[in-house]
């Protein structure tokens, strides 16, 4: 009988320390919360989406996408995940990505950095460090014959010592996904002259232009990034045009890229002197953004 006795009581006992550890397990979070207070994002076109990425043992975990700039955001990720990851990214994605491409980020990656302790200070040192940039252009019209329009056209080149020209910028060689655009805003109107990611090699684009060829300084690379403002002029804008007294700038966007407007990296810009003169080198100066930054936090 004691015995028998003994044998319930060891039983219950176990089942009691059972019943303990099931609701110790049970009061393990499996969810926790991360937080983005990011500085100087800007709203995307409406066919892509900010998203973030933990990245847990080498490999990329999403967090969630967003479009909305206004911080601070919290997401709901698994604890354990989370606990874990040893860096946060945040990438640019198509909206309404799914199967493979929603798995992995995109090569537009724009912050990142890793985390000490349950912070994570992010750059875009990702995309590049823009901080010693500079930038030199002149005022011409080489895809004419017409000399009285000069001030209509800007040329990222420095032409001081020429023959032959030479770059006017010095800008850090972006990785995939990235693309240096020029612009000129124009009566606050911003009209690109083109995206490129070399500096002495023609740009992609030619839209507003005439029809005489640029000559070919750099052999197979042809000319350099610019444009003239002769023709199919914008809505609001009327080419030829004087160029003193807008500003040229050089900003850096996602490649590819559905907004017509300038990205928030803008690391050169200059406003146009009144009496600058034609065919004259000019010095850009910094622009209003070198590099954004944020924290996040678990």
């Amino acid at each position: 009988m004691i015995k028998k006795m003994f044998i319930v009581t060891v039983l219950a006992i176990g089942l009691l320390a059972s019943s303990c550890s099931n609701d110790d397990d049970n009061n393990v979070p499996s969810t926790a919360s991360l937080t983005l207070e990011l500085d100087g994002l800007e709203a995307l076109g409406s066919g892509y989406v900010y998203e973030g990425w933990i990245i847990v043992n080498g490999a990329p975990v999403s967090t969630g996408t967003f479009s909305s700039v206004s911080f601070p955001q919290s997401f709901t990720v698994d604890a354990t995940l989370l606990k874990n990851a040893t860096d946060f990214v945040l990438s640019i994605e198509p909206a309404g990505e799914t199967g493979v491409e929603a798995a992995t980020p995109a090569e537009t990656k724009l912050l990142a950095g890793g985390f000490s302790g349950n912070t994570a200070n992010v750059s875009t040192g990702i995309v590049g460090d823009f901080s010693n940039a500079t930038g030199k252009y002149i005022l011409a019209t080489p895809t004419d014959s017409d000399d009285t329009n000069e001030s209509s056209g800007v040329w990222f080149l420095d032409n001081t010592n020429a023959p032959p020209p030479v770059a006017g910028l010095d800008l850090p060689t972006l990785g995939a996904g990235w693309k240096y655009e020029g612009w000129a805003v124009i009566n606050g109107t911003p009209i690109s002259t083109g995206t490129f990611t070399k500096v002495a090699a023609t740009d992609d684009a030619a839209p507003f232009s005439g029809n005489v060829a640029l000559p070919t300084p750099n052999g197979a690379d042809g000319f350099f990034p610019g444009e003239d403002f002769l023709e199919n002029a914008p809505n609001g804008v009327t080419f030829p045009t004087d160029l003193k007294g807008a500003t040229i700038v050089i900003s850096i966007e996602p490649s590819p890229d559905d907004n017509a407007a300038p990205f928030t990296l803008k690391p050169l810009a200059h406003v146009v002197p009144d009496d600058a003169a034609d065919h004259t080198v000019i010095s850009m100066g910094t622009g209003p953004v070198v590099a954004l930054s944020g924290k996040v936090s678990r």
